[in-house]
């Protein structure tokens, strides 16, 4: 049996001027993962999970953790657009994208903007992004840190960078949202599972159902126990979830 190839970190160029910082674990069917406003280091026990079945492309955003944001990276379009490209220039196909708060603004962008059918499924959770009517973002008070956190909002005790929350703050706009993304969620094809912490008060699982429920091929799935991070409050329940999800044959139905 061949050995999986090594974890690596690298630079990609995916356009001219702009390099990317990617984590690349694993081998099999590709899945690009999509952090939130904590930082990419958040995500790696995700990662480890995923890499033993998975080949795992897990980027910084462009303005985390010391990386350089270009001033044309201004809007989660502008983000899901580097992804994009990124997908393009490794060649893959048949993608699932996963992302957590922030992230799966990001992923749901990009499922989007998806012209060339690459991302074949989509995974949120505890995400941001759209407006939902009679529903808030509500900033978390306290450790441990979350995102998304108020525009010049102070960085809590171990949280994201000034950078990084600064460049949040671009890509998320002031309303931390945008009002035209959950009516055009009628037109994502692939299958879709939102993933919600039970105990979730930054976007409460109200505002995950609603969210859900604008995808036509949609299994909702709420993780007692958990607030708006459930990967870290219950890890094992979502390592479930994703590994019944992301299985060829997967049948996706609404609840």
């Amino acid at each position: 049996m061949t050995s999986p190839p090594p974890p690596t970190r690298h630079i990609v160029q995916v356009r001219a001027g702009l390099d990317l910082r990617l984590h690349e674990a694993g081998q099999g069917s590709p899945v690009l993962v999509l952090h939130g406003g904590p930082g990419p280091g958040s995500l790696n026990p995700l990662v480890d999970h995923l890499a033993a079945r998975h080949r795992v492309l897990a980027p910084t955003h462009p303005g985390w953790d010391g990386t350089a944001r270009s001033d044309d990276l201004d809007s989660v379009p502008a983000l899901a657009a580097v992804y994009l490209n990124l997908l393009d220039h490794l060649g893959v196909d048949d993608v699932a994208v996963i992302g957590t708060s922030f992230g799966g603004w990001v992923a749901a962008q990009t499922v989007l903007d998806d012209r060339a059918g690459r991302v074949s499924r989509l995974v949120l959770m505890d995400a941001i992004g759209p407006v939902v009517p009679g529903q808030q973002v509500t900033a978390p008070t306290g450790p441990p840190p979350q995102d998304p956190v108020p525009a010049g909002g102070p960085t809590p005790r171990g949280g994201p960078s000034p950078q990084s929350m600064a460049a949040l703050r671009t890509y998320a706009g002031p309303a931390m949202s945008d009002v035209d993304l959950l009516p055009r969620l009628s037109t994502v094809a692939c299958p879709v599972l939102v993933i919600w912490g039970g105990d979730d008060t930054v976007v409460t699982p109200d505002f995950g159902r609603a969210y859900a429920a604008a995808f036509p091929h949609v299994r909702f799935e709420l993780v007692e126990g958990a607030g708006h991070l459930p990967l870290r409050e219950q890890p094992e329940a979502v390592f479930t979830l994703l590994d019944s999800f992301l299985t060829p044959g997967d049948a996706t139905a609404r609840r």
